[in-house]
């Protein structure tokens, strides 16, 4: 079996004294994992950085074999964020994100989209909040979709605020995770609304399957939650009009192959009402 791929990589791991075992997601075939012959030659190892994106020649003797890759740099992606710890860690959990809750050989080009427009988002200023809404889009492409807003109450305010809250046990959720807005000015907001999106990884989706919360997850939320006010204060600025987490929730995902996908889902819906009137 031989083939060529774009795709971005998901994990590395030493396989033998000079070879590694390297996951990507691909375009056209989806997971792929297979060994990368001289990995730890200078040639390669340089560019071989979770998150980039690569030229890939693919070969198996057969399905059942696991194959190996030659492969040519497309485009660097993490080196560019070198010099922000924060958004290392978001490129280091998006990639792990995808690797645990993707299917080995299963195309879903939605993904490889939303993975390809991650650099986009890290470009911009309010980056986490994009983030945030890049993660929920990610699970409503492979099966996990949620909307918050079918779980809370509206109540309007003095000033004539909106707030919403969990019709259960009153506790707050932040607006922008129910009204989708962009236009955000107080950075506890963003945190509590990432921590959600969290519990609700966890909660609802990872402990169903049997997997733990991914450590890259937390060191990402320990980091963000110690910003100085003035970093926080850049991740509240706006980024410009053509912001790509706007393309991405409008952004229809294709359906995922499964036969049980309406009654898991179905599922997942209970979980998350069960989980809100207990952890809200």
């Amino acid at each position: 079996m031989n083939w060529q791929d774009t795709g971005f990589l998901l994990s590395k791991n030493k396989y033998s004294e000079n070879n590694s075992i390297a996951e990507f997601y691909t375009k056209n075939h989806g997971k792929v994992t297979g060994v990368i012959y001289g990995s730890t030659s200078k040639k390669i190892k340089n560019y071989l950085l979770i998150g980039n994106k690569f030229h890939l020649n693919f070969n198996s003797k057969n399905d059942s074999k696991v194959g190996y890759f030659k492969l040519e740099i497309d485009q660097v992606v993490t080196p560019l964020f070198m010099d922000d710890k924060n958004k290392l860690l978001c490129i280091s959990y998006a990639m792990s994100l995808i690797k645990l809750l993707t299917v080995e050989d299963q195309q879903n080009e939605n993904v490889f989209y939303l993975t390809d427009n991650l650099k986009n988002i890290l470009n911009h200023n309010k980056w986490l909040l994009e983030f945030i809404f890049w993660e929920l889009s990610f699970y409503k492409c492979v099966g996990y979709d949620i909307e918050f807003k079918d779980y809370v109450s509206e109540e309007i305010g003095t000033n004539f605020n909106k707030k919403y809250f969990v019709k259960s046990t009153k506790k707050n959720v932040p607006n922008f995770l129910i009204d989708k807005n962009f236009e955000i000015d107080n950075y506890n907001e963003l945190l509590i609304g990432f921590k959600i999106v969290g519990d609700y990884l966890e909660k609802t989706i990872l402990k169903t399957i049997g997997i733990n919360y991914p450590s890259s997850r937390s060191n990402l939320y320990t980091s963000i939650k110690n910003l100085s006010l003035f970093e926080q204060s850049q991740t509240l600025i706006p980024g410009g009009v053509n912001s790509p987490a706007v393309a991405i929730l409008s952004r229809t995902c294709l359906p995922i192959d499964s036969p049980t996908k309406g009654s898991f889902q179905a599922h997942v819906g209970l979980r998350w009402i069960h989980w809100a009137s207990v952890h809200f």
